[in-house]
C-alpha cells in the first residue's frame, strides 16, 4: 500500500506538544512519506522545531490570525482541502485531536480509528475497548484512514538540528465560522512537570479526604520532582481542578513511576495509568482493585504512610 501520511500538529504557537512527536512516531510505523500540518498564527518556532524531526518530509503551514486559538470548525476545512493528497491523517488522542479529527472524518464521510496504541499494518491497528480491559485489532476499509494516537503507547521521535523539512504555505483564505468562537482560555501555572509528559506522577483519590489534605500529595510530588494527578472522585469532590484528572475521561499517562494515594482503583481510573512502568499503591483497604495492577502495595493509613515517605525521600 502506497502511503502518504499527514500528521496534524498540536501546539500553542510557540512550542510543540509532546504528543505531536509521539504521533509522528506512530506515523513512521505506517510509512516514510510523512507531512505535518501546522495551523497557527506567527508560529515560526513551531515550524522550525517540527522541520527538524528527521522523519518529516514537509511542513504544510496554514498561517492565519484566526488560528491563533485553533477551533475545530476553523481547522477542519483546511485538513479536508489537503486530504486528497494523503491516504492517512493522524492527530494526537488529546483534547485537541479528539475535538478536531472527528469533524474532519465527518466532512470526509469516513470512519475514524480512535485511541490507537499499536500499528499493525497501514490499515490495521490495535486499540483499547471496554475501558482498556480488552484490546481490539481493527482493520479499516476506508479510502482515507483517520487515526487518533494515544501518546503513552509511543516514544517521541528524535530531532536533527541540521535537518530542515520543506515548508509549504496554504490556506490563506478566510476560515471564519458561524458555529463557534474563542472566548477565553485558562492555564494553571505550575513549576511542576506537565502531567502527560512527567516521568513521575503522584495521584490522590477520594481517600485523601479533603482539599487541604491534598497538600500531602503535592509535598511528595515536589520531593520526587513529579507531576500531580487525581482520580475522578477527587476532582468531583473539588480537591483539585479537572485538568489533573487521570483516567478514561481524563488524561492517559504512562510515567516511569506512578504513585496512587487513597485511590481504590475504579476501572475508569486504571484505564488511564495502568501502562505506567512502576505502580505503587497506598490504600487502607487490602481488597482495593488498585492492588491488582500495582507493582508495590502499602496497606495502611495514608496519613501515617505518606508523611513518613516524604521524610524518607528527604533523606535520600
Amino acid at each position: 500500500m502506497d502511503t502518504q501520511i499527514l500528521v496534524i500538529a498540536e501546539h500553542d504557537n510557540h512550542s510543540v506538544a509532546l504528543d505531536t512527536f509521539k504521533t509522528l512516531s506512530a506515523a513512521a510505523q505506517i510509512g516514510e512519506d510523512i507531512s505535518v500540518l501546522v495551523m497557527g498564527y506567527q508560529c515560526q518556532e513551531v515550524i522550525e522545531c517540527i522541520g527538524q524531526c528527521d522523519i518529516v518530509k514537509q511542513v504544510i503551514v496554514a498561517d492565519n490570525e484566526q488560528f491563533s486559538h485553533l477551533l475545530a470548525e476553523n481547522g477542519a476545512p483546511i485538513a479536508v482541502q489537503l486530504a486528497k493528497d494523503f491516504t492517512h491523517i493522524l492527530a494526537p488522542a488529546t483534547t485537541f485531536g479528539k475535538n478536531l479529527l472527528p469533524r474532519i472524518a465527518a466532512l470526509l464521510d469516513v470512519g475514524q480509528l480512535s485511541d490507537v496504541v499499536e500499528i499493525v499494518t497501514a490499515d490495521t491497528v490495535i486499540r483499547p475497548i471496554y475501558a482498556g480491559n480488552a484490546l481490539a485489532k481493527v482493520k479499516s476499509t476506508e479510502e482515507k484512514i483517520l487515526m487518533t494516537i494515544r501518546g503513552s503507547a509511543f516514544e517521541a521521535v528524535g530531532h536533527k538540528p541540521a535537518n530542515q523539512a520543506t515548508v509549504i504555505a496554504v490556506g490563506g483564505h478566510d476560515v471564519g465560522n458561524s458555529f463557534s468562537a474563542f472566548v477565553s482560555q485558562q492555564h494553571n501555572e505550575s513549576e511542576r512537570p506537565e502531567l502527560a509528559a512527567a516521568r513521575v506522577v503522584i495521584s490522590g483519590g477520594r481517600g485523601v479526604g479533603s482539599k487541604d489534605n491534598f497538600t500531602l500529595v503535592e509535598q511528595l510530588a515536589d520531593k520526587l520532582g513529579g507531576a500531580i494527578g487525581a482520580s475522578r472522585a477527587a476532582v468531583d469532590a473539588g480537591f483539585v481542578s479537572n485538568d489533573l484528572q487521570v483516567g478514561q475521561t481524563g488524561k492517559i499517562v504512562a510515567p516511569d513511576l506512578y504513585i496512587a494515594i487513597g485511590i481504590s482503583g475504579a476501572i475508569q481510573h486504571m484505564a488511564g495509568m495502568k501502562d505506567s512502568k512502576v505502580i505503587v499503591a497506598i490504600n487502607s483497604d487490602p481488597e482495593a482493585p488498585i492492588f491488582q495492577v500495582a507493582d508495590y502495595g502499602l496497606v495502611g493509613d495514608l496519613f501515617e504512610i505518606v508523611p513518613e515517605l516524604i521524610d524518607k525521600v528527604s533523606c535520600i
